[in-house]
C-alpha cells in the first residue's frame, strides 16, 4: 500500500510540474484541423491581422523613429530591446544626416563659382 502512495505522490508531482511550467502543451500537441503539418492549438489566440502595419517613411528621418508605436503582444519582442534599438537606429540616423550636410557643405565650399565655371 505505501509503495502506490509513493508511485501516486511521484505522478502528481510530475503532473503538477508538467501544468505548472507549461510544458503539457509543447509535449501533447494537437492539430486544429488533425491534418499533417496544420498549425498547433497551443491555447494563444490568433495574431489581430485588423491593425495596421508599422512602416516608415520612404525617406526616413530620426523623427519617423522617434514616432513610432508599436502593438504589444503576449509573445513579442522586449519593449526595452526594441526602444534601445531604435535610439541607436535614430542617433545613426541623425550622425547620417550631418555627414551628408557636412559633406554638401564642403562640396559647395570647393565647387568654382558659376562664371569660372562657363
Amino acid at each position: 500500500m505505501s509503495l502506490f502512495l509513493v508511485f501516486l505522490a511521484i505522478v502528481l508531482i510530475g503532473v503538477a510540474v508538467l501544468l505548472g511550467t507549461g510544458l503539457a502543451p509543447k509535449i501533447f500537441r494537437r492539430h486544429r484541423d488533425g491534418r499533417a503539418g496544420a498549425s498547433f492549438d497551443d491555447g494563444f489566440d490568433e495574431p489581430v491581422a485588423s491593425l495596421p502595419p508599422v512602416l516608415l517613411p520612404e525617406r526616413a528621418a530620426a523623427a519617423d523613429i522617434d514616432r513610432l508605436r508599436f502593438a504589444i503582444g503576449l509573445r513579442g519582442y522586449r519593449m526595452d530591446q526594441v526602444d534601445q534599438v531604435l535610439d541607436d537606429l535614430r542617433d545613426q540616423i541623425i550622425a547620417k544626416d550631418q555627414k551628408i550636410e557636412a559633406l554638401g557643405e564642403e562640396l559647395e565650399r570647393l565647387r568654382p563659382p558659376a562664371e569660372e565655371r562657363q
